[in-house]
């Protein structure tokens, strides 16, 4: 978000008479515009789905930058502005247009939320492409996204252990919706506890019942956008419909000897479960915290060459080097593509949208464990 904007578009600054314009006159609109323009700059520059956000990320680990440097320019854009307002009645009242501020954790829940939300809202997504959720560690800029913010939506059952905390001690007023734990979860036991698999995107079925929660989140968040808002979610939803259709159909290509999925982390029970696959093995559970041992990785290597599966499967998040080791030990080919897992990819990839990303992986499996691969006709890969 650059420069002075809202709902209906750029507003043009004429008519301005200086600094000193209005200020013995008009001190209230001086400290409005002054606290407005410090939000309006934080947030877009805290945007991590975009270049400023990366800038920000690295600036703001400096204490001496971020001392002041945002402060001083919310002040002196404020002074310029409040001499605008008193030459120009079109900056009256821009406070009451700024769209609602909207954060998202997940590269997956942004995607959704961007194309519901649309031009309507301001969307900041906390984690980038490739970013790992389980193990992200938050930057400076994170408060202050999760501090100006409207509406936070985030996965829940943990996917992102550090943000849920951040959220719980910082000064967060927003409203809070976790929109994965709409989806009734998978248990995984881990050392004798049970806990909630949260994964739960895996399945576009349940990835249509999110998206249709945030487009009710959004409405009670911007009412006078409801149709936009729905008009929106029912043209994703109704994409994700006919991607459900066709993930079946392509699964049931491969031999069904051969529907075994052996990946790094247990990252695929919903969508092994929605479309037919069996999960044989994993190096590790569904937290990538974890690290795996010398016997687990031995024990995996046993379990593929028992199940002869004819490929396994490493993830664009997590180091390929264990994965490699089993696939040698168990001399299996390791996919020549890796599967998305936790994050979306970089824009301009197979991945760059949640759909996309559905599309990709099961190609890569389809392919790699012998099935016959026919492209998505909406635009699959």
């Amino acid at each position: 978000m650059t420069g002075i904007t809202h709902s209906q578009g750029r507003t043009q600054l004429q008519g301005c008479t200086g600094v000193g314009a209005g200020l013995t006159d008009n001190v209230t609109p001086l400290y409005r515009h002054a606290m407005a323009s410090s939000r309006r700059l934080g947030r877009a520059i805290a945007k991590s789905d975009r270049l400023p956000h990366r800038r920000w990320v690295e600036q703001s680990r400096n204490p001496t930058y971020n001392g002041g440097i945002f402060a001083l320019a919310g002040v002196m854009l404020g002074l310029w502005l409040s001499g605008c307002e008193a030459t120009n009645p079109n900056l009256q009242g821009i406070d009451a247009e700024d769209k609602p501020n909207v954060v998202a954790t997940s590269t997956i829940i942004a995607d959704w939320t961007e194309q519901v939300g649309g031009d309507e809202i301001e969307l900041t997504g906390i984690l980038e492409p490739g970013a790992d959720p389980h193990v992200y560690e938050p930057v400076p800029a994170d408060t202050i996204a999760l501090e100006q913010a409207d509406l936070i939506l985030y996965n829940g059952y943990n996917l992102e252990p550090a943000l849920i905390k951040l959220m719980q001690s910082a000064g967060v007023n927003a409203k809070t919706f976790a929109v994965g734990e709409i989806v009734t979860p998978l248990d995984f036991e881990y050392q004798g506890e049970t806990e909630p698999d949260p994964h739960v995107w895996g399945d576009a079925e349940h990835g249509i019942k999110m998206v249709n929660a945030i487009r009710d989140r959004l409405i009670e968040l911007s009412p006078e956008d409801k149709d936009k808002f729905t008009a929106n979610a029912a043209q994703l939803t109704a994409e994700l419909e006919q991607v459900d259709t066709w993930i079946t159909q392509q699964i049931q290509t491969i031999p069904a000897n051969q529907r075994k999925l052996v990946t790094t982390h247990d990252a695929f029970q919903y969508y092994a479960q929605a479309y037919g696959l069996e999960v044989i093995g994993t190096l590790i559970g569904i937290s990538t915290e974890e690290q795996p041992s010398a016997q687990t990785v031995k024990t995996l290597s046993d379990a593929v060459k028992e199940a002869r599966v004819p490929a396994i499967f490493a993830e664009t998040t997590i180091n390929p080097a264990l994965i490699e080791t089993v696939a040698e030990e168990a001399g299996v080919k390791l996919a020549p593509s890796e599967l998305y897992s936790d994050s979306l990819g970089a824009p301009g990839s197979k991945a760059d949208t949640y759909v996309k990303m559905l599309i990709t992986n099961t190609r890569t499996i389809v392919e790699a464990l012998g099935g016959d691969y026919q492209a998505f006709l909406n635009g699959g890969n």
